[in-house]
């Protein structure tokens, strides 16, 4: 007689007593549970393994979209003339359907075929992403400026971090590659006003999620179990399940605003969600712009920063949710004590961040923003001077290049250039010359494409390992706290716990925290581009150190409040005795 009928008849019939359920716990069953036939092997697709493998590859593939999505934003901003303000709030929408349905899925989720609503919201993420990409056809192509020939949750890391590769090669091609002839091009990745093809990620992205979809519309409701025992936590479970599934759609929704009542007025169980929601803000800050800090920094391309993002910071973190719960499993932390661990893990990954506010490059010289030129004018900034006044030069006009006397210009004509050297092979130009803002004391009068070379490029690696080891730490105490929501709600309450903490998550942190991170990212800007039509465009310019220490700065108030909630947790488990379960976990 297959298992499942045997605990029905025991829960349902006149034996259906809790004493004969947990009898039913000490059965052996001749070391494997009975096929639901004679001599039958259970469908492929029974199988509970190829299930978590085909829903850690739709996890994957999911971070993989939403990660790559993220290191093209710096790319999108300039193409279309954004703010990071605005970028930010961009990357936030995507968490608005999700929050949403999250706590209605979370709780409806055991009374529907859930196989095939992971696939169904696999088939509609797909959709999405692909309809990201229609701005890229609607759209002209894009015109640049020219001058005269110018394990769970550890294999989910693995996600963002193939998701930032991706971004690392797709954003070495150029965004108008099906358009236009790429020899034709005569710009390269290091070039400043390179944009990326930033929608070609998105529709492999869409290919891959519609792809690893498919497969959950082939899984059972149930799968069938196959233990040599069956614990009293199996029978206990699927008692508790069976007397749900009994319940009529409008009793349950009868009970849900009581559930969620319950849910919130928990002051353990939100104050933990609170200390998540600090450093889930922290961790949507760094997803979403620590490619463009990167890149403000240190000179270097967008393709280079998801680079060393992709294969660098993120590994490191997946390796700390791993270890973080390795420390969970034979360590047998108590309740009581996990808010505490947490607390103190934490503040070493604040001390740690302090040496990175002193480890970053100066804003170099740039010619009319932050350093004057014009030798008869040493109070004033401004892009027009006597020295390139013969020029006409537009100010929405972009195309830095950097002099032989170190400092940037905007454009060769702010130089006041009037000759260029051309390469026929490369087809790019190589200097411009005769440039009569440039002055040097060997009569020096050129300029070369692209930015200036920053003089602390060498910090890079040792910022993006400083970077790496203080996600690896920080990301340590990810399973414990998860851990510690379970352990402060009862087991029938477990899955609808899980869904009000990421809905809570998502609305206090995962929606304004990278739309307040742009603001702050913006607050640095020195100098805003011009679009052809005279609207203000994308910030080509930050003030290195304010950017810093702004944006550090912000991380660190969220992981110092993170803290201070987490010891007030910890001070409220002990006062009240640890009586809500505080067993090992």
């Amino acid at each position: 007689m297959p298992r499942m009928e045997r605990v029905r008849r025991l829960c349902c019939g006149p034996a259906g007593s809790a004493t004969a359920a947990l009898e039913l716990c000490e059965e052996r069953v001749d070391g494997r549970e009975e096929p639901d036939g004679a001599g039958h092997r259970p469908p492929v697709f029974h199988s509970i393994k190829l299930f978590v493998l085909c829903h850690g590859m739709l996890q994957c593939a999911q971070l993989l979209y939403s990660a790559y999505f993220k290191s093209s934003i710096t790319t999108i901003e300039k193409q279309f003339g954004m703010s990071s303000f605005s970028s930010g709030i961009l990357s936030s929408m995507h968490e608005v359907g999700n929050s949403v349905l999250i706590i209605f899925v979370s709780y409806f989720g055991s009374r529907v075929h859930r196989p095939k609503l992971i696939g169904l919201g696999g088939l509609l993420l797909s959709a999405g992403t692909f309809l990201l990409t229609l701005p890229h056809y609607i759209f002209e192509p894009y015109q640049y400026s020219k001058t005269i020939v110018a394990i769970l949750f550890a294999i989910s890391v693995f996600g963002p971090a193939f998701g930032y590769l991706l971004g690392s090669v797709m954003l070495r091609l150029f965004v108008d590659l099906d358009r236009v002839n790429p020899a034709t091009i005569d710009m390269k990745p290091s070039d400043p006003r390179w944009i990326g093809a930033w929608w070609l990620g998105l529709l492999i992205s869409s290919g891959v999620l519609a792809v690893i979809s498919i497969p959950y519309f082939f899984f059972p409701r149930q799968m069938i179990h196959q233990k040599k025992s069956i614990s009293k936590s199996d029978i206990l479970s699927e008692m508790e399940e069976q007397k749900m599934e009994k319940i009529t759609n409008q009793e349950f929704i009868k009970i849900f605003p009581k559930m969620l009542l319950k849910m919130l007025l928990n002051p353990l169980f939100i104050l933990v969600v609170l200390a998540e929601c600090c450093f889930s803000s922290v961790l949507a800050g760094l997803s979403t712009y620590l490619n463009k800090f990167l890149e403000s920094q240190f000179s270097i391309t967008t393709s280079t920063a998801n680079l060393l993002i992709g294969s660098i910071t993120l590994p490191a973190v997946a390796i700390g949710m791993l270890l973080g719960g390795v420390y969970m499993k034979h360590s047998n932390l108590p309740l009581v004590k996990i808010p505490w661990y947490t607390g103190c893990v934490l503040i070493i990954s604040v001390v740690l961040t302090v040496p990175l506010f002193f480890l970053g490059c100066s804003t170099q010289k740039i010619a009319g923003i932050n350093y004057n030129q014009d030798v008869n004018r040493s109070s004033s900034f401004g892009l027009k001077t006597d020295c390139n006044a013969h020029c006409f030069c537009f100010d929405s006009t972009y195309h830095p290049v950097c002099g032989s006397d170190a400092v940037e210009y905007i454009s060769p004509c702010q130089a006041g250039c009037s000759h260029s050297v051309f390469n026929y092979t490369t087809r790019r130009i190589l200097t411009y010359n005769n440039c009569s803002c440039i002055q040097t004391p060997l009569k020096e009068d050129y300029a070369v494409p692209g930015h200036c070379k920053v003089s602390c490029s060498y910090l890079l690696l040792s910022v993006v390992f400083s970077l790496s080891f203080i996600g690896l730490t920080a990301s340590l105490t990810h399973n414990p706290l998860y851990m510690l929501v379970l352990r402060l709600v009862r087991h029938e309450e477990k899955s609808f716990a899980i869904g009000i903490q990421f809905l809570l998550m998502k609305v206090f942190a995962w929606l304004p925290a990278p739309a307040l991170f742009g603001a702050v990212i913006d607050s640095a800007c020195i100098r805003w581009g011009i679009m052809c039509n005279g609207k203000r465009g994308a910030c080509s310019y930050y003030d290195n150190d304010l950017l810093r220490n702004r944006y550090l700065g912000l991380q660190v108030g969220y992981n110092i409040l993170g803290v201070l909630v987490l010891l007030i947790t910890g001070w409220k488990v002990r006062k009240i005795g640890g009586q809500q379960n505080t067993g090992p976990v």
